[in-house]
């Protein structure tokens, strides 16, 4: 079962940097792993390890971790936003 490593983005609803400094390991799911019950309304899945998801403070951390387990990982980089600094002045000159 292949793993993720990667940095929660930030939520484009707020402004704010809520949960994006923890890094997170969780499997990738598979397509067509789950059903659905058209009698109950149900979503099933046969394979629970989808449930898993691990938090660390850093990325080595979360490899250390996945290293030690012997998970097949994969790591994706956040891209970091660049904040143009700007004045209010700004908006009346051309």
């Amino acid at each position: 079962m292949k793993f993720l490593i990667y940095r929660q983005a930030k939520s484009a609803m707020q402004s704010g940097n809520l949960n994006t400094k923890k890094w997170i390991l969780e499997p990738i799911e598979p397509k067509n792993s789950r059903s659905n019950n058209n009698i109950m309304h149900w979503v099933s899945s046969d394979n629970t390890k989808n449930q898993l998801r691990f938090e660390f403070a850093n990325k080595q951390d979360a490899v250390d971790f996945a290293s030690k387990k012997n998970f097949d990982f994969k790591i994706i980089e956040p891209q970091e936003s660049k904040i143009k600094p700007k004045s209010y002045a700004e908006n009346f000159t051309n």
